[in-house]
């Protein structure tokens, strides 16, 4: 008997990701997995976890995560108390820096300081020389620090909608990587 298909877990970050938005083109392309957020407008970061935790846990399959933004610092807490043999791998977007004061908004404070352990999982983090929510260097320093592969997007603004990504194929092929298709 074979072992199961990776489950791929699409982890949105504050206020959800809308219909174009590349998380939601692929949950419903192929089938993935939303975590679903009580409160996306005001979120705490312990519930946030909490919700991440069980979603985890009621897989059998190995997992992997997939985070846009404010879900990289989920993912980042979460990670401290994660049992690493569930997780195949983690994709995260376009991660917002939680501890700037520049750059983050008063409803995402919670999830301050950003953890800078690493991480028990293989994991890319992505992102963009032009989005509004974190310098280049400190996702940098993050990647770094998490002991994650850094993939520079470019100039892509915050790797969303907005900035005209569609179903960002170069995103999916790191997908495909982690899920080890590639």
């Amino acid at each position: 008997m074979s072992p199961p298909a990776p489950r791929v877990l699409v982890l949105p970050g504050w206020g959800d990701s809308g219909p174009e938005h590349w998380q939601s083109l692929w949950q419903e392309r192929h089938g993935f997995d939303r975590v679903t957020q009580r409160d996306w407008e005001h979120p705490e970061r312990g519930e946030w976890v909490a919700t991440l935790a069980a979603a985890v846990s009621a897989s059998e399959a190995p997992t992997v995560l997939v985070a846009h933004s404010l879900a990289c610092a989920m993912v980042a807490h979460w990670a401290g108390s994660a049992n690493p043999k569930t997780i195949q791998g983690a994709l995260l977007v376009a991660p917002a820096d939680v501890d700037s004061e520049m750059h983050t908004p008063d409803e995402v404070r919670s999830f301050a300081p950003m953890p800078m352990a690493p991480l028990p999982f293989p994991t890319i983090v992505v992102a963009s020389r032009t989005d509004p929510y974190v310098r280049f260097v400190r996702a940098e320093a993050m990647a770094g620090a998490w002991g994650a592969r850094l993939v520079d997007a470019g100039r892509m603004g915050h790797i969303n909608p907005d900035a005209g990504v569609g179903e960002w194929a170069a995103g999916f092929a790191l997908l495909e990587e982690l899920l080890g298709r590639r």
